[in-house]
């Protein structure tokens, strides 16, 4: 198997997620007390953030750039980024690198195509929303995507201010329950979990739509990369 290379911290609440569901899933492949050889270099979110609310997607995109390159000396051989958002800067990180880059928008499409889903709901911060460098990866494997028309700034907030803290509220489900049922009256069949931390707040049982959770979709795939 092969070594994957992490890049996390975005924020570690998701990151500790991705840590159990790549071992899960190496399990669940290799039987026994088999785990997933793993590199994860964890960046301090709050410097991150700070360069998202400044636009600075550039300098995001070196910093990342940068990790990437690091894990790759340290002997990753396939690279996994832990975060939706940051996967605006992909091209900027996989540059003068050629370790294979598993994009999380990719396993996500697929799973959806397979399961007969061709119109679906997008859930996410603020930039997963409503910038078109998600959108478009979804649409180009042929998937017609909408996102809330309503309280976008508010399932935001609650991503930065909550989720990402460990912060898991009813009344924050509720609100992503109902953007999902908005997004089901205007023809969604399905809906994408398209921030890592989201799954810590909604899941098929109390969705009103089948939802496709990036992580472990995402997760998944890095293990299917590195035993390939």
């Amino acid at each position: 198997m092969k070594t994957i290379g992490l890049i996390g911290g975005m924020s570690w609440e998701s990151t500790a997620h991705y840590y159990r569901v790549l071992n899960q899933e190496t399990a669940r492949r290799r039987g026994g007390l088999h785990s997933a050889p793993l590199i994860i270099h964890s960046l301090d979110f709050a410097e991150i953030a700070a360069l998202q609310d400044a636009g600075e997607w550039d300098r995001a995109g070196q910093i990342l750039h940068g990790v990437a390159g690091g894990l790759v000396d340290a002997g990753a051989q396939i690279l996994g980024l832990a975060t939706n958002t940051m996967h605006i800067v992909a091209d900027a990180i996989q540059a003068d690198l050629n370790t294979p880059f598993i994009h999380i928008a990719e396993p996500t499409a697929a799973a959806l195509l397979a399961d007969g889903f061709d119109t679906i709901g997008l859930l996410g911060t603020s930039f997963t929303m409503e910038m078109d460098f998600y959108r478009n990866r979804l649409i180009a494997q042929g998937l017609e995507v909408m996102i809330p028309d309503v309280d976008r700034t508010n399932l935001n907030a609650i991503i930065y201010n909550e989720l990402c803290r460990g912060v898991v509220t009813p009344q924050s489900r509720q609100t992503y329950v109902s953007a999902i049922a908005r997004l089901q009256q205007r023809g969604a069949q399905a809906v994408i979990l398209g921030c890592t931390e989201i799954g810590m707040l909604i899941n098929d049982d109390i969705s009103p739509l089948p939802t496709y959770d990036t992580t472990e979709l995402h997760a998944h795939a890095l293990v299917a990369a590195a035993l390939a």
